[in-house]
């Protein structure tokens, strides 16, 4: 559920492997914290393994090392927003899917997921780090539809 930014700019430090949940800064600096499932939680270190065999720190090593970029690109920087959308937009395309799909597609599928499996607004509304609660409300109407959708599929005088 993180904005593409907030994913971009996160470091090894946001991540706590024992709770399963990240540190993320959002929009007016404000820290919230992301859940991560098991697969998502497995998935994320078998990343940074590969970050720090493909880009190991270089100098001496040091008590506290530097916080480190969590997605680096092929060059060993910080991978950006924009390089995240057209890697997302090429593999949709190789599998077929629709490549005019973006991240924000996939933060909004999040939200409705929560909804329908019948999580509260105000839960949802913490998980997207959304100062208002209208703002959450704009991801009720995809849910909205699709009741309505199942409404007139099973009732027998729809």
């Amino acid at each position: 559920g993180g904005r593409i930014r907030e994913i971009t700019g996160l470091t090894d430090r946001a991540v706590d492997w024992l709770a399963g949940v990240v540190r993320v800064r959002g929009k007016g600096r404000k820290e919230r914290l992301c859940l991560l499932g098991r697969p998502a939680l497995k998935a994320l270190r078998n990343a940074v393994e590969m970050r720090d065999r493909l880009f190991p720190v270089r100098g001496r090593p040091s008590r506290t090392p530097p916080a480190r970029p969590l997605f680096l690109n092929v060059k060993g920087g910080a991978l950006t927003a924009r390089s995240v959308e057209r890697h997302l937009k090429r593999y949709l395309a190789e599998a077929g899917l629709n490549p005019h799909l973006s991240p924000h597609v996939l933060r909004h599928s999040f939200a409705t997921h929560l909804l329908d499996a019948g999580a509260d607004m105000r839960s949802v509304q913490e998980l997207l780090g959304h100062a208002s609660l209208s703002t959450t409300q704009i991801y009720t109407h995809v849910t909205a539809e699709r009741l309505r959708k199942t409404y007139d599929e099973a009732h027998p005088r729809a």
